[in-house]
């Protein structure tokens, strides 16, 4: 398995890209830059491209509404240029909080759209001139769809790194998961639970794998995790509970009741009743009794958090259970702690 870190956009990421040399030589092999409606992930990209000469980029996730096909493709071609060929495009639909609320964009179909995206994406990779006329996408713009009539077909000017720049799909839904497998070279899913996932998971990948281009590759897989190897009890339980926020957060709050994808996960892996609970607790201003009310097997088992010898069983749990990737957010409360963390995982991997 592969090592990645995500940097946050919120905070954090000035001291983390300052390091970003440190955590290359510890074997991270993958780094991921958030975008939500903080700063842009391109520009940082950029940042880590000069700073870095192994470390493989990922946008983890730019969505697929507020630029358009063809800016999102022009874009990868760029950091993949700066970075000699170390670059990810990973995309998704984000949700009608922010596409609306923040780019005031429509958010409408996103599964037609987003395959739409990557036709368009690899069409301009491979310089080909672009006349695309899907259900959702219309490029050159035809005036029956409110163009001019005087837009033409035109292709990339210059040569791209690499033909096909991989693509990552962040996906939790059926639907987006099987696109995921049969359209992209890996998928990120949220909250990754390895002993739920079959059940989870199972049949949407199988659908997408059935339709899949062999000239694709197997999927890889990148699951994010919480990562401290601790013989404290005290620091072990702090950490913990550190998971068990943000994930009543994405369970309980993320999304109005009955449309809420995270707590239609959480339902998927079998834990329907109690995230139901969870969502009450937290729709009604009771954030702490939220988080308790979750089960401990899922916010124990989507970390990596306790003892070497645990830690290490659940990096066995997350590769058996088919995951390529572990984007682990070390958190070790000094420089030195995360680092040696991260070489830690890196072994165990």
């Amino acid at each position: 398995m592969r090592i990645g870190m995500p940097i946050s956009y919120s905070g954090g990421f000035d001291r983390a890209a300052a390091a970003i040399a440190e955590y290359e030589s510890a074997g991270l092999d993958t780094v991921y830059v958030a975008e939500a409606y903080s700063f842009d992930a391109v520009s940082q990209l950029g940042y880590l491209a000069a700073r870095t000469t192994t470390l493989e980029l990922v946008s983890g996730i730019l969505n697929i509404y507020s630029r358009t096909p063809s800016l999102l493709a022009m874009t990868a071609a760029g950091l993949d240029f700066v970075s000699g060929g170390r670059f990810t495009l990973g995309i998704g639909a984000s949700g009608p909080q922010v596409v609306e609320g923040f780019h005031g964009v429509p958010y409408t179909a996103p599964l037609g759209r987003t395959r739409e995206v990557v036709e368009i994406c690899r069409t301009v990779w491979r310089r080909e001139r672009l006349d695309h006329h899907g259900r959702y996408l219309d490029v050159p713009l035809t005036p029956e769809r409110g163009g001019s009539g005087l837009g033409k077909p035109l292709k990339l000017i210059n040569e791209p790194v690499r033909p096909r720049i991989p693509m990552l799909l962040a996906a939790i839904g059926p639907k987006n998961v099987a696109l995921a497998a049969e359209l992209f070279e890996a998928w990120q899913p949220a909250f990754f639970l390895p002993e739920g996932s079959a059940t989870a998971f199972g049949d949407a990948l199988a659908e997408g794998t059935a339709r899949r281009d062999p000239e694709l590759g197997p999927l890889q897989v990148v699951a994010d995790t919480s990562l401290l190897i601790t013989e404290d009890p005290a620091e072990e339980a702090a950490a913990l509970d550190r998971v068990r926020a943000n994930l009543a957060l994405y369970v309980g709050g993320m999304g109005a009741r009955g449309k809420n994808f995270y707590n239609d996960l959480a339902g998927r892996y079998g834990f329907a009743e109690q995230a139901g609970t969870v969502q009450d607790l937290y729709l009604a201003g009771r954030k702490d009794d939220a988080a308790a009310a979750l089960p401990e097997e899922f916010v124990r088992g989507i970390a990596l958090i306790g003892p070497h010898g645990h830690v290490a069983e659940r990096v066995a749990a997350f590769r058996d259970a088919g995951v390529t990737t572990l984007n682990a957010t070390p958190l070790a409360a000094g420089h030195d702690e995360r680092l040696r963390s991260i070489e830690t995982l890196k072994a165990l991997a």
